[in-house]
C-alpha cells in the first residue's frame, strides 16, 4: 500500500469517514472528537460548520476499504 495513503485508523474513525461521504442532511452528526482527528490527518475538513470528507480522505478510505475486509472478517 502507498505510504502516503496508509493510515491506521479505527474502527470508529473508518466509521466516520465513510460516513462523511453521505449528505450532510441524510447522516447523523459524528462524535467531534473523532472528526477533530480526522482534520488534523486532512481526512475531513470543516466546510459551513459541517464536516466533509476531503479529496484526501476518499483516497485514503478507498485505499483502506481491503483493510477493513479484514476487520469484518
Amino acid at each position: 500500500m502507498n505510504a502516503e495513503f496508509d493510515y491506521d485508523l479505527t474502527q470508529d474513525q473508518w466509521e466516520t469517514l465513510k460516513a462523511l461521504r453521505a449528505p450532510a442532511p441524510e447522516r447523523r452528526a459524528p462524535s467531534q472528537f473523532i472528526v477533530d482527528g480526522l482534520i488534523a490527518l486532512d481526512l475531513a475538513a470543516m466546510r459551513d460548520e459541517v464536516p466533509h470528507i476531503t479529496p484526501k480522505g476518499r483516497k485514503v478510505l478507498i485505499r483502506g476499504s481491503s483493510r477493513l475486509l479484514d476487520v469484518v472478517a
